[in-house]
């Protein structure tokens, strides 16, 4: 089943290397403006730091980064390559470093960032999204045992039921499959049902 993959929620790591310390923390956006807002809060919470690299990737092929003045390539893009690795969409990124003192060489800088950005993702952990329609199935109470079953072998889900001179309900089917769905319905009412796609 098509889809796309997403965090589950707001994940941070802390990696320290040679006195550097890398807070990495990532989250689910769903706009630019988001990602945008997100990237200023975490910049707010640590002004005092020296880089708070960022990458993000929106669905439809938006993908931005930063070195936040870090040598060119050794930070915001390579935490871009681990989002783009994991086929992770619809996500920020932000490594803050706080300098330890010592300096890592870009080779250091890479994997410190690589590994902030990974860390951070691994605990936010993956959920996939499947795209799903919406669909208004005005049900007779005869059937709506018969026909919930059938909703249920569709992969759809009842969003809502109101109980009034019919069962109406609000039917959610994966988007993938989902042509099929009135005209099963239809079939399976013998006829008496004609689901109407609402979006």
């Amino acid at each position: 089943m098509s889809g796309y993959i997403v965090p589950a929620e707001e994940g941070s790591s802390e990696y320290i290397e040679k006195r550097s310390s890398f807070l990495g923390k990532v989250c689910r956006v769903e706009s630019e403006d988001e990602a945008k807002a997100f990237i200023a809060s975490v910049k707010k919470q640590h002004r005092d730091a020296r880089h708070n690299c960022w990458c993000y990737i929106i669905r439809g092929g938006i993908e931005r980064y930063s070195d936040d003045g870090e040598p060119q390539g050794t930070a915001g893009l390579p935490m871009l390559e681990i989002l783009r690795r994991e086929g992770i969409t619809n996500v920020v990124c932000v490594v803050t470093r706080y300098f330890g003192g010592i300096l890592l060489g870009t080779g250091g800088l890479f994997r410190a960032y690589s590994k902030a950005a990974k860390d951070a993702l691994d605990a936010a952990g993956r959920e996939k999204i499947v795209p799903r329609a919406l669909f208004y199935v005005p049900c007779p109470y005869p059937i709506f045992e018969k026909v919930k079953t059938g909703i249920s072998e569709l992969s759809g889900i009842v969003e809502n039921a109101d109980y009034g001179e019919l069962v109406n309900l609000t039917v959610s089917v994966p988007e993938e499959g989902s042509d099929g769905f009135a005209e099963k319905i239809y079939d399976l009412s013998n006829g008496t049902i004609s689901p109407e796609r609402v979006l």
